[in-house]
C-alpha cells in the first residue's frame, strides 16, 4: 500500500524528523546537566533521548511495513546552553507539548483519509504524550520550587521513578529498541 501522496504520510515522514530532533535536544540537555554535576537529571534526559529515538524508529518501521516511502530528514541543531534547570526543563515541556500537537494532527489526518490503521498506530503515541507532558510538567514544577537549590531536583529524581504508565503494547522499532 503506497501512500506517498497522502497528508498522513507526509506528516508521518516529518514526524520522524521531529522525534530525532527531540532525541538530540534531550541529549543536549543531558550533556548540559552532566556539565553542571546533576547526574540524576542527566541520566533522566539520556534515557528520554533513547525513548525519542525509539519513537522515530517505530514510525520508520510502520512506514516500511505499510510501503510508505521512508526518508530520514535532517534535524536542526539543539539548544545547548541554559540559564538553569528551569530553562532546560521548560524547553523540554514546550517540546513535548509541540509533539502532542503534531501527533494529534497525524491522528486527525489518518481519520480524514479514512485510514483506520493510521489512527490505531497514533493511539499509542497519544497515550504516550499525555504521560510525557505530565511528567515534564512535574519536573518543571519541582525545578521552580527548588529555585537555586539544584540539589533538591537531584533528590527528587533519585527518589522518584519515571511515572510512565503507558501499558499498551508499543509499536515495533526498526532495527530494535535501545
Amino acid at each position: 500500500m503506497t501512500q506517498s501522496s497522502s497528508t498522513y504520510a507526509e506528516l508521518l515522514s516529518a514526524q520522524v524528523g521531529h522525534e530525532f530532533a527531540a532525541s538530540q535536544q534531550y541529549i543536549a540537555i543531558a550533556v548540559w546537566a552532566d556539565a553542571q554535576d546533576l547526574p540524576q537529571l542527566a541520566a533522566r534526559f539520556y534515557q528520554h533521548s533513547l525513548g525519542e529515538r525509539n519513537h522515530a524508529m517505530m514510525m520508520v518501521q510502520y512506514m516500511l511495513d505499510r510501503d510508505i516511502p521512508t526518508v530520514i530528514p535532517a534535524v536542526p541543531a539543539p539548544q545547548a546552553e541554559f540559564d538553569g534547570p528551569v530553562g532546560a526543563l521548560s524547553l523540554a515541556l514546550e517540546q513535548e507539548k509541540q509533539v502532542t500537537r503534531q501527533i494529534e494532527a497525524l491522528f486527525q489526518a489518518a481519520r480524514a483519509e479514512a485510514d483506520p490503521l493510521g489512527e490505531q498506530f497514533m493511539l499509542w503515541f497519544l497515550r504516550e504524550q499525555v504521560e510525557e507532558v505530565a511528567n515534564m510538567n512535574t519536573l518543571v514544577t519541582i525545578a521552580e520550587r527548588a529555585d537555586d537549590d539544584w540539589f533538591r531536583i537531584e533528590e527528587y529524581l533519585a527518589r522518584e521513578t519515571d511515572a510512565s504508565t503507558n501499558t499498551g503494547t508499543p509499536p515495533a522499532v526498526a532495527g530494535g529498541a535501545v
